[in-house]
Parts: C-alpha cells; sequence; structure tokens
C-alpha cells in the first residue's frame, strides 16, 4: 500500500473517531440538558407562603416568627376573599325553595351561576388553601405536628371544623409555577367546544380546548371586581421567594409526593444496590477465579461459560419473577417483597457481569507473575490471593463499576421483590422484612399512575436527576478507588 493511500486512511479513521465522539456528547448533552434543568426545578424554585408555612408545620424548618407575621396576613386576605364569595351566593344565587317562582330563562341563569360558582371556588381552594381562622393557623405554626411532639389531649377540645384530613388540601400551592397555572385557572374557565371550521366531508371532528374568561359567566355582577384583583394581587397574596430546597433530599413523601422529598427512595435505592454489590462481587469473583484457575478446559466448562454469556442476555423481568418464585416462596427469605430480597434478585441479575469481567482480568495478568509467586515457594491459592488477584483487581472494579449502575437503575426486578409505591425510610435492620420505595420504580410510577402527575413533574425530573448524579457518585468512587489501586501496583 502506497504511503499517500495509508495517510488518507489514516486520516479517515482518525476524522471518523472523533466525529463519533462528538456525536456521542451531543447525545449526552440532548438527553441529559431536560433532566438537569427540569430537575434543578426541585431544589430551587420559588416558594410561596404556603411552603413556608409547610416547611415550619411539618418539619419544623424555617424563620416561625416570621412565618406566623406572614400566615396572619395571608389568611387575613384569603379569608376576606372567601367571604366575599360567600356574600355573592347570598344575594345573588337564589335558594332551591324558592325555584318554582323564576322563570324558566332566570333558571337556566342560576343553574350556570351555580355551576360556574362551585367550579371556581374549587380552583380559588386549589390556588389559596380553604377559608380557615387565622387563630387555628397560628396555632398549627406553634405546635409541631410530627408523631414525636403530640398535641395535648385538651387541644381535642378546640378542633378546627373546617381543616381538611388530606394534606394535599389543607395548603394552597406552594410554588410559584405551579401558582400561576392555577391562577389561569381561576380567572378562565376550561371548555371543549366544535372546531370552528368543520370538516369538508362532514366527518366528526375532535373537540377543541379553550379557556373562557370567568368575568365573561360574572358578568354584571361583584364577582367581576373579585376577579380582577386576583388577576392583578395574587402575587402580593401568595409573596413568592427563590428557595433552595435542600430537603428534597432528606424530607420524607408527604400525600404521595405532592409534598415533601425522596429520602426514603434514596435510601431504598442505596439498600438494593450495596445489597446487590455485596452479594454479586464475592460469588463472581470466586467464580471467575475457579473457571480460569481450576477448571480447565473440560467441555463442561465450555458449557457453564455459555450458560454465564445467557444469563447476561435474560431480560430482566425474568429475573423478578425468579426472584419472586425463588427467594420469597420457596426459599422465604422474607414473608413477602423486602429489601433482602429484592438485593439477592439483583446480585442474580448482575452476577453474568461480574464474572465475565473478573474472569478476563484475571487472564490478563502476566503469567510471569505466577510463575515468579510459585517459584520462591508459594502455594496456588496463596499466589492467587496475594499476586494475581491484586493485579487484576483495576479489570475487576471496572465490571463491579457497570454492575453498580445497572443494579441501582433496574426497576423490573424489584417490581416483584422490593419496592413499594409509598413507603417510610427504612432502618437498616428493617430491610430484611420489609419492601422499600426506590428510585427507578418510583419515576416510572409517578409518571405514569399517579393521580395527580401534572402537579408533580418537579418530583419526577428531580428524581431522575438524583438517580443519574446517584450512579455517576457510585462509578465515580469505584473509578478513583481503582485508579489509586492502579498507582499502587505500578510502585
Amino acid at each position: 500500500m502506497e504511503l499517500a493511500t495509508r495517510k488518507v486512511i489514516d486520516r479517515s479513521f482518525t476524522g471518523l473517531g472523533v466525529f463519533s465522539i462528538v456525536l456521542v456528547a451531543a447525545s449526552l448533552v440532548v438527553l441529559l440538558a431536560p433532566i438537569v434543568v427540569r430537575g434543578a426545578r426541585a431544589f430551587v424554585f420559588r416558594g410561596t407562603v404556603e411552603h413556608r408555612r409547610l416547611l415550619i408545620e411539618r418539619f419544623d424548618r424555617g424563620d416561625r416568627a416570621a412565618a406566623i407575621e406572614e400566615v396572619k396576613q395571608f389568611a387575613a386576605r384569603r379569608n376576606s376573599i372567601y367571604e366575599r364569595v360567600g356574600a355573592f351566593e347570598r344575594d345573588e344565587l337564589v335558594p332551591q325553595s324558592r325555584w318554582w317562582s323564576l322563570s324558566p330563562e332566570e333558571r337556566a341563569r342560576q343553574e350556570n351561576l351555580q355551576f360556574y360558582t362551585a367550579d371556581f371556588k374549587h380552583c380559588l381552594r386549589e390556588l389559596l388553601g380553604p377559608h380557615r381562622e387565622i387563630k387555628y393557623q397560628v396555632r398549627d405554626l406553634l405546635e409541631a405536628t410530627r408523631n414525636d411532639h403530640p398535641r395535648k389531649p385538651t387541644d381535642e377540645l378546640d378542633v378546627d371544623p373546617n381543616k381538611p384530613a388530606v394534606p394535599r388540601d389543607q395548603y394552597g400551592a406552594t410554588r410559584w409555577d405551579r401558582a400561576t397555572v392555577k391562577l389561569k385557572h381561576v380567572l378562565y374557565r376550561e371548555a371543549w367546544v366544535p372546531p370552528a371550521t368543520p370538516s369538508a366531508d362532514g366527518t366528526p371532528q375532535m373537540l377543541e380546548q379553550t379557556f373562557i374568561p370567568r368575568t365573561t359567566d360574572f358578568a354584571g355582577t361583584p364577582m367581576v371586581a373579585l376577579l380582577e384583583e386576583l388577576d392583578r394581587d395574587t402575587k402580593e397574596i401568595l409573596q413568592p421567594r427563590w428557595t433552595f430546597y435542600w430537603g428534597f433530599l432528606t424530607d420524607a413523601s408527604i400525600d404521595s409526593h405532592i409534598f415533601g422529598g425522596i429520602w426514603a427512595e434514596l435510601l431504598g435505592t442505596l439498600y438494593l444496590t450495596i445489597g446487590a454489590i455485596l452479594f454479586a462481587v464475592p460469588m463472581g469473583i470466586i467464580s471467575a477465579i475457579y473457571l480460569v484457575e481450576y477448571a480447565g478446559e473440560h467441555w463442561l466448562v465450555g458449557v457453564l461459560r455459555s450458560c454465564v454469556s445467557t444469563l447476561a442476555g435474560v431480560p430482566s423481568i425474568v429475573f423478578g419473577l425468579f426472584g419472586l418464585a425463588f427467594f420469597i416462596n420457596a426459599m422465604h427469605v422474607s414473608p413477602h417483597k423486602s429489601v433482602l430480597a429484592g438485593s439477592l434478585t439483583l446480585a442474580i441479575l448482575i452476577l453474568p457481569l461480574v464474572i465475565r469481567a473478573s474472569e478476563e482480568a484475571i487472564r490478563a495478568v502476566p503469567k510471569t507473575y505466577k510463575e515468579a509467586a510459585l517459584s520462591v515457594g508459594a502455594g496456588k491459592w496463596r499466589t492467587i490471593v496475594t499476586v494475581i488477584l491484586p493485579a487484576a483487581l483495576p479489570g475487576i472494579l471496572t465490571g463491579v463499576v457497570i454492575s453498580m449502575g445497572r443494579a441501582a437503575g433496574e426497576t423490573a426486578p424489584i417490581i416483584f421483590t422490593a419496592a413499594v409505591s409509598v413507603g417510610k425510610p427504612l432502618q437498616i435492620w428493617e430491610s430484611f422484612t420489609e419492601p422499600t420505595p426506590a428510585l427507578p420504580w418510583n419515576v416510572y410510577n409517578l409518571c405514569t399512575e399517579h393521580e395527580a402527575v401534572d402537579e408533580i413533574r418537579h418530583v419526577q425530573y428531580g428524581m431522575v436527576l438524583v438517580l443519574v448524579l446517584l450512579v455517576l457518585l457510585l462509578n465515580g468512587t469505584a473509578i478513583v478507588m481503582r485508579a489509586r489501586i492502579t498507582r499502587k501496583l505500578k510502585g
């Protein structure tokens, strides 16, 4: 081959390599940029006065004295709005007992007004929260509502009759980005209407979404002035401020992630990943030592290696069903789903990766290392433990890194063996018998099955961001360990 032709080929391969690197980098940016930007909103956002009240009442965190003054002002303004709505209902809406005296046209108008008012009050409660007396809100701020600070028995005699039972109904919008969405629903009524232009052939068409101003619905009534005031003063009422919510990592979930953080999911993922590594790595390394140093070249060993390779390609859902049938139903490692059963299932899932990576790392150790150790009188097992394994450790850690990332991100195996949608953070001894929430499963669950999926987009992206960062952190730790071990081996 001529020199010019070789240069052209070399440059072509170099250019192809650079293009591949750039393409991979661009793909990562396109994939990770939305996750980073939207996931960051779980930590940094404009929190309203309701968010600050939530942090004090639920997590005992924040400036209590300042929050009391804020809540007093907010509650007074909110209650005055509800009182104006109540006055409108008393003055403008005709009670059912007088409907017999109304004309058909007036009766239809009253029906529409009642429907519009009920819908408006529902949207207003989602924005500002329920109508409650100020004294009860101040009491909630003064007294912790955590389980380790129960209220005194005398307080049961003074129960707030307007406090909803469900946490999501006790607070208004806690984030300004969601408050703007709820404000739109307060000011405009959602409706579905036929398209303005009918189809040429007369076939039925899909209805189109539209938003009708509520000032049109309440034209000629005092509600118009109230709507204009809400449009103008909502920001002043809710008082949004930039907030760094580090509690997203350390707080427990409240009301299925409507409020609170992801501590239970983060802790469960760590338990499952570390448990899988603790089970899989020793078995994988021992199996690799046997296959390389003791098994020889028998045909049964070839079959065994083929089985290991086949297991590496089995769909993860199969491992989940196997874990349910074997570890829970047959071996009874736990009475039901548990972190232990999930860790064992994930260990079986990543075991082929650990075996193959360890096997290749041991084979890559120069034979002169083994020959030198044997020549000075070391036994075979001592040679493996003191010479071969330390030299192969960087390669083994590479396999462990890959396996760790896969174990942390798997969803299908833990559905049947370990994961639940809602649960409390587990103590380490509870992991042997209790199930746990986990980031991979809860990301899927919140995106597909949650009833308020649009309300918690920041939680979904926040979970994905934390999962990516967790995998990078685990991998980074293993890479640093591998680099240090390699430097020590080189002397």
